[in-house]
């Protein structure tokens, strides 16, 4: 088993891989794009508004998320993600902005560059894992094209005021906090339900009525909160994970924010209050957590709860697992922006030494443990940097409600 404080080497690779897909996603704005397929080459697997998606194109985007250290069905996910890129490349060619062969020749060098390689060496080792450098070319042009379609249709909408960026200083700042009140909802999302789920999700991120939110989290959610109408305590707002966070702090009590996507899941939030505190809430530079898993059945669930009642520190967990298959009980220290939204959100509910079994994948029921919060001492913030990651943050959470709405009309058939 891993030693306390400690990644080993299968842990400290398997942050660098979700590092260089986060870095992925940096590059070109938001989720992944479609592989290239010869013309004619093969037969279409899924229509999406008469626009082919061939079993060729499945079969490379599942070797470029395996190549970019993607957890998760990956043959599920090249589905899901090769029916959203379709829609995108609709959109951007009915808007005349398909990139050109410089903007994407850039785009390869610039992507390439956030994992300190030259295009071509990183092309290269894309083609030791099978994918072709078509592919990858057509995965840079339709991410580009993308990012400026939303920056042309949303940018009047995605400025930020002065007074949303007072409060988001203010959240970092030594002097003061901001917590906030939330009620959530937690849709479950395997493949075969993912559909369905994010129609649920569109409907229930457009409301404003706290009765209608809480009907909806009762009739709908999976997190124990459900008995409750979804309501939770109040959470500072630096524990949430950052893209959380920054769409709260836009909205208005009532507002609904757009749907996560999470691992096996959806969520929404609604904000039903915020408060500004006094009290310093420090930045939190790093979070120590482990994660062990047991059956989601009637046995694993009552060990799992005997467990949690025994543990006091992530350290009992060795105990526990020991014997047990190695990734069975995983601990990392990771940067808030690097640990996966649903276990973030569950840790932001944490303090250290506590636990939370709500969190349920594949079959399996997680049980997440805090060992501890890094912090850092604010050294002050930047306004201008600062606005301008929130504005693209409000940019990706408006380009996921319009990927949502083209959807939503699309016509999807399976050949």
């Amino acid at each position: 088993m891993t030693r306390p404080r400690a990644l080993a080497p299968r842990f400290a690779a398997q942050a660098a891989a979700r590092a260089f897909a986060f870095a992925a996603w940096l590059v070109l704005g938001f989720s992944l794009a479609p592989g290239a397929v010869a013309q004619g080459a093969f037969s279409p697997a899924i229509t999406v508004n008469d626009r082919a998606i061939t079993g060729y194109e499945l079969t490379q985007r599942e070797r470029l998320l395996r190549a970019l250290g993607t957890p998760g069905d990956l043959a599920a996910l090249a589905r899901e993600q090769l029916i959203d890129d379709r829609l995108r490349q609709e959109a951007v060619e009915r808007a005349g902005l398909t990139p050109g062969p410089e903007a994407v020749a850039d785009g390869i060098t610039e992507f390439a560059g956030r994992a300190d390689l030259t295009a071509e060496a990183f092309l290269a080792r894309l083609a030791e894992a099978g994918v072709a450098r078509e592919t990858m070319e057509d995965f840079v042009r339709a991410g580009l094209g993308w990012r400026e379609l939303v920056r042309t249709r949303f940018g009047p909408r995605s400025r930020i005021t002065e007074g949303e960026l007072d409060r988001a200083l203010s959240a970092t700042a030594g002097t003061g906090s901001i917590r906030v009140l939330l009620s959530e909802l937690i849709l479950p999302a395997p493949p075969q339900l993912l559909a369905q789920a994010r129609a649920d999700a569109e409907r229930v991120s457009s409301l404003t009525s706290f009765t209608a939110f809480e009907a909806e989290a009762r009739a709908l959610s999976a997190a124990p909160s459900r008995e409750r109408g979804g309501r939770i305590d109040w959470l500072p707002l630096n524990r949430l994970p950052p893209a959380i966070g920054q769409v709260l702090l836009s909205l208005a009590p009532g507002e609904v924010t757009p749907p996560f996507e999470l691992d096996g899941a959806i969520a929404l939030f609604q904000l039903r209050a915020v408060e500004e505190t006094q009290a310093a809430e420090p930045e939190v530079a790093a979070v120590e957590y482990a994660v062990f898993t047991l059956p989601d059945d009637a046995d694993g669930r009552a060990e799992a709860a005997l467990l949690a009642g025994r543990l006091d520190t992530c350290d009992d967990l060795y105990g526990a697992a020991r014997g047990l298959p190695e990734d069975r009980l995983i601990r990392q220290v990771l940067p808030p922006a690097e640990v996966p939204a649903d276990i973030a959100v569950e840790l932001a509910r944490l303090d250290a030494g506590e636990t939370s079994l709500n969190l349920a994948r594949d079959g399996a029921r997680l049980l997440v443990m805090l060992c501890d919060r890094t912090t850092a001492l604010n050294e002050g913030a930047d306004r201008e940097d600062l606005r301008l990651r929130l504005r693209n943050e409000r940019l990706s959470s408006l380009a996921d409600s319009y990927l949502a709405e083209l959807r939503a009309g699309a016509v999807i058939v399976e050949d």
